[in-house]
């Protein structure tokens, strides 16, 4: 499966995939709102066997299929407990 890549250049770890290039249509307002500008950053052939740095691709695929688009998140950050004796 074909698809394309944007990011965010309001938050550098944000990424939207889509289905259709530069076709926004499926990616609901309020979302793509909060997303800021987005800039185009590459075409990916992706397939359930494919490796992604940071996402799952069978999960990529299904959201693409079902949805249109696909966002991957930046990673959370969080403090570890301090254990203290």
């Amino acid at each position: 499966m074909q698809c394309f890549i944007y990011k965010s250049l309001k938050n550098e770890y944000l990424f939207l995939y889509l289905k259709i290039k530069d076709d926004f249509s499926k990616v609901p307002v309020a979302l793509f709102s909060s997303l800021g500008n987005l800039e185009f950053v590459m075409e990916l052939e992706l397939s359930p066997e494919r490796k992604l740095a940071k996402e799952n691709s069978a999960k990529v695929i299904e959201s693409l299929n079902e949805k249109g688009f696909f966002v991957q998140m930046p990673p959370t950050k969080f403090d570890a407990p301090v254990l203290y004796q």
